[in-house]
């Protein structure tokens, strides 16, 4: 499994499922991020090379998601 975001996500699913495991992450949120890291929706986890994992953290890192976005839906 890839981990993201403190998230392991499942390798045998496709990239744009695969990231809606991220609480905060929804498809066309992940769709936005695979596009910008440049990597194709269709593509498989295990599929992916360390260079686009790292392309698809930098993107994940620009939103807010798991524990910060939850302690502000609390408040």
């Amino acid at each position: 499994m890839a981990r993201i975001a403190g998230v392991d996500i499942p390798k045998q699913k496709r990239g744009v499922i695969s990231l809606t495991y991220i609480y905060g992450i929804g498809r066309s949120r992940a769709k936005e991020i695979l596009a910008t890291a440049k990597v194709e929706e269709s593509t498989k986890v295990e599929d992916w090379t360390d260079d686009e994992i790292g392309r698809i953290r930098d993107a994940v890192g620009t939103f807010k998601i798991e524990g910060e976005l939850r302690s502000e839906v609390q408040l």
